[in-house]
């Protein structure tokens, strides 16, 4: 369902953050640049709660409560810790990479979510998170809505250019592989044209087998509203669905990146926004947040 269909809540997850950044500056001014961006891909403020984590304060008190529910087995058994406390090898690893997905849990039991839209990389995190609400229901009564996993038809997962097999991530190796909301279209271009595929020369959609075609495959579908087989049946070449699948990229940001710049040109108006949003935000998850306290048997301060 689109922000027009139901209560939607879009939180900019700064405290999430502090887990790989410590630079102050950086981390307000990406905060910003977010929520322009948020905006400028089509996010009404008047319909839908934008908001940032860190100005909703209920968001570290339930995640608190979850790490409390959650146990160590369960958190040391995600794959995105492994993944990347590995990446960073002799780097600090911060206990709070480790409880991350404590904390988004609270991110997302705190407003009664029905469901969460996610790509196949969250998922195991949405996962747990529904384990940690029904344990936490079963001991202590009825607190938190159990959210559905909604995961798109098409999109759930793009993938590096370069590397296909991988998420397409600001912590890769290399920017070749990596389309960021902001690029020149040349750029794009650049990227998608020299994207890796294989060397069999046959276009089909294939994830297991031709991971980097299914990845061209599936951003031109997602990009076009059809379905990966349909797009994969219009090709017999690779270097036309290459290009193709730059130009539908290049076609799409064109408004979001105009929009995008118009917003980031009156960071006053934007930070109104934010406030506006957390202000709604707040309004739905005290009233969790004192159910659950309540519900656990915490002393009331009234």
């Amino acid at each position: 369902m689109g922000q027009h269909e139901c209560d939607a809540f879009h939180g900019i997850v700064d405290l999430h953050a502090l887990t790989v950044t410590d630079r102050p500056g950086v981390l307000g001014t990406s905060t910003l640049e977010l929520a322009a961006t948020l905006f400028a891909v089509g996010l009404d403020p008047e319909v839908a709660t934008v908001f940032v984590q860190s100005h909703v304060p209920e968001h570290a008190q339930l995640g608190w409560v979850m790490e409390c529910t959650v146990s160590y087995g369960e958190l040391s058994r995600m794959t995105q810790f492994k993944d990347k406390s590995a990446k960073r090898e002799a780097d600090f690893v911060s206990a709070g990479l480790f409880t991350y997905p404590a904390l988004q849990a609270a991110d997302i039991l705190l407003y009664d979510a029905d469901e969460v839209p996610v790509g196949e990389d969250q998922r195991q995190h949405i996962e747990i998170t529904r384990d940690i609400a029904m344990r936490f229901n079963g001991r202590f009564g009825d607190t938190f809505v159990v959210p559905k996993i909604v995961t798109p038809r098409a999109g759930a997962k793009v993938t590096d250019l370069q590397e296909p097999t991988a998420k397409m991530s600001k912590s890769s190796n290399t920017d070749a592989g990596i389309v960021y909301m902001l690029d020149e279209p040349a750029a794009i271009l650049k990227k998608f044209k020299r994207a890796v595929t294989d060397s069999d020369g046959e276009v089909r959609f294939d994830r297991a087998e031709k991971p980097g075609v299914s990845n061209l495959i599936e951003i031109l579908a997602a990009c076009t509203s059809r379905s990966p087989q349909q797009v994969a049946a219009e090709y017999t070449q690779y270097g036309p669905l290459k290009a193709d699948a730059g130009e539908a990229v290049v076609e799409i940001l064109a408004p979001i990146q105009h929009r995008y710049h118009e917003l980031m040109g009156d960071k006053a108006e934007l930070s109104r926004l934010l406030r506006t949003g957390a202000e709604k935000a707040r309004a739905v998850a005290s009233a969790t947040l004192e159910r659950t306290y309540s519900n656990i048997g915490l002393l009331s301060p009234e």
